[in-house]
């Protein structure tokens, strides 16, 4: 591939809420190709959020996932025997694709009994602005604002 560049998979929309990013979402959560698994963890998981606030479950994950979801991120460039660590905007699908794993990777790492509930509780949290992954998010924002002086080393 070292001239074109790859096409763009379609991605089709799920088959409860007909959502693209949905799909997108539970492609990330799916493990050893067990979709339909990871749609269910997915469902189950946004019913409980459902139960638990008394508002639209699927509103409150598109709110979470759009509050751990970064705007900058530092990457490393050597620049006279020193890396430097120089922030840089990110591109509009890499930032959901890294809020997307965030939130599950720290819904994982919760101690709950189901990977449902965990997932739920995860994204309770990041649309109350707390959290696992709303603190991941924040820490990348803070080293960025630390190192805004390397910013003119941008590549």
């Amino acid at each position: 591939m070292r001239k074109s560049k790859p096409k763009k998979r379609i991605i089709l929309p799920d088959p409860k809420f007909g959502d693209t990013i949905v799909t997108k979402f539970v492609n990330n959560l799916m493990l050893q190709g067990k979709k339909n698994t990871a749609f269910k963890i997915f469902y189950d998981a946004i019913e409980v959020v459902s139960e638990k606030t008394k508002e639209d479950g699927l509103e409150i994950w598109r709110k979470g996932l759009a509050n751990v979801t970064p705007a900058v991120e530092v990457r490393s460039r050597r620049i006279g025997g020193a890396t430097f660590q120089i922030p840089s905007e990110i591109r509009a699908d890499r930032k959901q694709s890294i809020g997307m794993k965030n939130l599950i990777a720290y819904a994982r790492k919760r101690h709950e009994k189901t990977m449902s509930m965990k997932l739920a509780s995860e994204i309770m949290a990041a649309y109350k602005e707390e959290g696992a992954a709303y603190k991941r998010k924040e820490d990348m924002h803070r080293m960025a604002d630390a190192n805004k002086a390397f910013s003119h080393f941008r590549f």
